[in-house]
């Protein structure tokens, strides 16, 4: 039986932010993907875009620090930096629809091994839509990246070889940063790039069900 240590979501978030290029423009989104902020490199400069209208926001402000005119696209509080600018969302999604956005790290429900995503609906008829910016963030900007737990909470693994959700953009995802290892989608399938100590491949090929290339 395998012993290893899942990642937390906070040590997740420094993974994501490792792989982080000096001069990016970023896109986080709504859920795990804001943590990332946190840990982004002191010596490099990146630049944090939201949704709704931000550009240059930094780490999520202390505890009674909090401007609530001052939001992400999940709404949560953040603090924007010197330089840091806010504007109507329609300049938003021309930034994200004309490929200004460097990296996008978005969360999903599934991702084939093919790199199609599948993060605004799960098709359940009591399910409330939420695509939000999502479409235009997973085929607009130059990388998309998602960042989840690997498996469902009743151990279903969310990397599949192909989604049986509504689909949010075809083969746009890169890189799947999860709490077991980090793989890159490509035509021919799943490469892996890491994985947590006393995780083996083919452990991690059993919790897929599908190959993952070394």
């Amino acid at each position: 039986m395998a012993h290893y240590t899942k990642r937390t979501k906070q040590v997740l978030a420094q993974r994501v932010a490792h792989d982080i290029f000096d001069g990016a423009y970023v896109n986080l989104g709504i859920g795990q993907p804001t943590l990332v902020a946190n840990y982004l490199p002191k010596d490099l400069e990146v630049v944090l875009h939201s949704e709704n209208g931000i550009l240059g926001m930094g780490p999520a402000p202390a505890a009674g620090d909090e401007d609530f005119d001052l939001i992400n696209a999940g709404k949560q509080p953040v603090t924007l930096l010197a330089g840091g600018s806010y504007f109507h969302h329609a300049d938003s999604f021309s930034m994200m629809r004309g490929g200004h956005i460097d990296i996008s790290v978005l969360g999903a429900f599934q991702v084939s091994a093919t790199g199609d995503l599948a993060n605004w609906s799960t098709g359940e008829p009591d399910a409330i839509p939420a695509v939000g910016g999502a479409m235009d963030l997973a085929v607009g900007a130059q990388q998309t990246w998602v960042m989840m737990d690997l498996l469902t909470k009743d151990g279903k693994s969310k990397v599949v070889s192909q989604c049986s959700y509504p689909l949010t953009g075809i083969a746009c995802v890169k890189r799947i940063y999860s709490d077991l290892a980090t793989l890159a989608c490509t035509p021919h399938g799943l490469q892996l790039i890491d994985l947590v100590d006393g995780l083996s491949i083919m452990e991690l090929e059993s919790l897929i069900g599908l190959p993952v290339q070394a």
